[in-house]
């Protein structure tokens, strides 16, 4: 039998780890969340919020634990186990089914059960540790190492778990510790529970079920995410990976190659020459010389190959913050063939940075510079849309150079499309030129290019483009009145309202099957 010291040691060392857990249910919901439904801030802040008062409820609630402390703790991290392991899948089950704001109140059902559950974790583990058998008068002992528990997991999340487990494995796992740190007390602490048959055999029965679920839960976690992505993506999945920065799918049926970041399709094999062209060429042509190019994002390197196409090119700088774009952009065959191994040019320098951060730093001059970046579907996001970003763009460019980026669709998210240019004004640009193209797998994407000079518009026919010609320059710049929005704010770096005029569409875009 365990001395009082063990006992005391091992209390302590579950503190410990039910701290880690709770925190990772916690950050596990609101990654899942933010990927399916974006705003990331939002997302975090309500589930948070939503937690925090959960387990004050939990607190409050636990001073109707008075007798058999030590069972009641053992059963809560049970129970936690369970719907912590399950948190995960459950999601993706729901998401597929439900409309979005039903997700929303499943996820805050999902989070006040866990923060509920967590609420009484402390103060029954207080109790038990000021116990005349263990001997402990300090709360602190409690607090400290449940706050270092919630430091570590914090630490773990995004350069442990995310990267090399994922969101899925994450909850079975951390739900299994739940479970095993609740059957472990009941071995150390045999003595201090009111035992009989019959509830040995109720927890032990329970325990062991609920442990056998989650590992078949984790034998069939590939299959699942696999049936999951089937049933969402149009086209069979070849490649799915989380990292630090966004969940990376890739799919293929044959016919057709795609790359989604966070579900939100980033090209199509059969028609990204068009949006590539745009982004590029409706600038790059008109600038008397491209010799010096940044690419903010693109990390594929499908932009960059166009850009290798003008003749009297020097130098690219590719910035791209995620680097596993960069690894599967070199490694894949079908990206490779797409990009024509553009990444391997002597005349492209990859750097892996923040593309905000990057300008802050940077002193080199371009005489274009590119913003091939996600869409603005969170607050990081929304400010490489904003007056600041364009202030730093503008100190990077020649006198006669050029900006382009790309500005989501002028007719699902019209304001957003309206605002990136008002942005690009406000920031100093003297002439800004919104145009849009048709992009089968997008419907109508929107650019805006801006000078500190007026240009003329017209064709290089030396670059052998694929789509654009000198016709485009008719029609790419006009825009029906029944998309025109003239009342818009900018975007600031402490006001992202880019992030609330794309979200208005973002969720009728994501309900349905990608």
């Amino acid at each position: 039998m365990p001395t009082i010291k063990t006992q005391k040691r091992f209390l302590l060392f579950s503190t410990l780890i039910v701290g880690m857990c709770s925190i990772i249910y916690e950050l596990l919901i609101s990654t899942v969340s933010s990927y399916f439904l974006g705003d990331s801030v939002r997302q975090f802040s309500i589930i948070i919020g939503f937690y925090l008062a959960a387990m004050g409820l939990g607190s409050w609630l636990s001073r109707y634990f008075v007798k058999d402390l030590m069972f009641s703790f053992i059963w809560i991290e049970i129970i936690l186990g369970l719907v912590g392991a399950f948190s995960v899948p459950l999601c993706y089950i729901y998401f597929s089914y439900a409309d979005f704001e039903g997700f929303n109140i499943f996820i805050l059902g999902l989070i006040i059960i866990i923060g509920t559950l967590t609420g009484l974790e402390v103060p029954i583990l207080t109790q038990l540790l000021q116990g005349d058998k263990l001997e402990s008068k300090e709360l602190s002992d409690v607090l400290t190492l449940d706050y270092i528990g919630a430091l570590v997991a914090t630490l773990i999340f995004p350069f442990v778990l995310i990267p090399f487990m994922g969101v899925y494995k994450s909850s079975l796992l951390f739900g299994f510790l739940n479970i095993f740190i609740g059957v472990a007390n009941f071995i150390f602490f045999r003595s201090m529970i009111e035992r009989t048959r019959k509830r040995d055999a109720i927890l032990w029965t329970v325990s062991i079920s609920f442990i056998a679920l989650i590992g078949f839960a984790g034998f069939r976690a590939n299959q699942f995410i696999d049936n999951w992505n089937t049933s969402v993506f149009k086209h069979p999945v070849v490649y799915n990976e989380s990292t630090p920065y966004q969940n990376i799918i890739l799919t293929d049926n044959g016919a057709e190659f795609r790359l989604y970041l966070n579900s939100a399709i980033q090209f199509s094999s059969r028609d990204e020459y068009r949006y590539h062209e745009a982004l590029v060429h409706v600038g790059g042509m008109q600038l008397p010389n491209v010799k010096h190019v940044a690419i903010l994002g693109g990390g594929e390197g499908l932009a960059l190959r166009e850009v290798l196409k003008y003749p009297e090119l020097e130098s690219v700088s590719l910035i791209e913050l995620d680097p596993e774009i960069i690894e599967i952009s070199k490694e894949f065959s079908q990206i490779r063939t797409l990009n024509e191994d553009a990444l391997s040019d002597p005349k492209v320098d990859i750097i892996n940075d923040d593309a905000f951060v990057w300008l802050m730093a940077n002193e080199k001059k371009f005489d274009l510079i590119i913003a091939d970046l996600p869409d603005p579907t969170n607050e990081s996001l929304s400010r490489l849309y904003s007056i600041s970003f364009y202030n730093l763009v503008q100190n990077s460019l020649n006198e006669g150079g050029a900006f382009v980026t790309q500005a989501t669709s002028p007719e699902l998210s019209p304001s957003a499309f309206w605002c990136i240019e008002k942005s690009m004004i406000e920031s100093g640009f003297k002439k800004t030129y919104p145009y849009s193209i048709n992009v089968p797998s997008f419907g109508n994407w929107g650019f805006v290019l801006a000078s500190k000079q007026e240009m003329d518009f017209a064709i290089r026919p030396e670059l052998e483009l694929k789509f654009l010609e000198a016709e485009s320059f008719d029609h790419i710049f006009y825009f029906p009145s029944d998309i025109k929005v003239s009342e818009v704010e900018s975007n600031r770096l402490d006001r992202p309202v880019i992030m609330k005029y794309y979200l208005k569409h973002w969720r009728s875009l994501h309900a349905e099957k990608i």
